[in-house]
């Protein structure tokens, strides 16, 4: 029986080395997407407004005067930040006590778990960049600014440089060496707001995740 067994994965390995050899990628069809900066930011605009996703482009030194205008556009009361990245750090040099109350990641989720599924309205994350061609957000969680911060919240705020949108995913895994330097247990591809379709079928945001994405473009 075992002798079989091996005459048998024997004769497919041999096969498969005469029929098959060495599989040859060819990235070509992805590295002829030549968009230059304006059309690769107009292009992720697009297509991830086409999926409810929204879009605001904005100052580098503005973002948070335009942050401030949307809280109080969607009346968000409360703001999750990570105290570890610099956005929070500039952000807590333009705020008052008027505004809504910022909110830090700081403690375990077992100590806070039902508070952060409940009682917080909104997060703001930054990003690693986006993907043009598919209207794509690329997220890098860490241990300072975790992945329930873009998961949970109903909200979700990020940050994204305009400079950092590729024309194609082969293009940010090649530029931004992925391959080499290694990854987080978890990259996010985030195409839009959560949804899902197995209600009826019918198309509902929110029900797996936030309902609300909304990106801060800084120019």
């Amino acid at each position: 029986m075992n002798q079989a067994r091996s005459n048998i994965l024997k004769r497919l390995r041999e096969g498969r080395k005469e029929s098959f050899g060495v599989p040859v990628s060819d990235f070509s069809l992805v590295r002829d997407r030549n968009w230059n900066a304006a059309e690769k930011l107009d292009l992720f605009q697009q297509k991830i407004e086409s999926v409810q996703g929204e879009v605001h482009r904005v100052a580098a030194d503005r973002w948070v005067a335009e942050l401030i205008r949307l809280l109080a556009e969607k009346k968000i009361s409360n703001l999750l930040v990570s105290d570890r990245k610099k956005p929070a750090l500039e952000l807590r040099e333009q705020w008052h006590e008027e505004l809504p109350q910022l909110l830090s990641y700081q403690r375990p989720i077992e100590d806070w778990k039902s508070e952060l599924f409940n009682q917080v309205d909104a997060s703001l994350t930054t990003s690693r960049g986006a993907i043009a061609e598919t209207g794509t957000l690329i997220l890098w969680p860490d241990e300072d600014e975790p992945r329930l911060m873009s998961l949970v919240p109903p909200v979700h705020f990020v940050l994204l440089e305009a400079d950092q949108i590729y024309s194609t995913f082969y293009q940010a895994m090649s530029e931004q060496g992925w391959a080499s330097q290694g990854m987080p247990t978890n990259a996010l591809l985030i195409s839009g707001p959560s949804k899902t379709a197995d209600i009826e079928q019918t198309l509902a945001y929110g029900v797996h995740g936030p309902a609300e994405l909304i990106i801060l473009v800084l120019e």
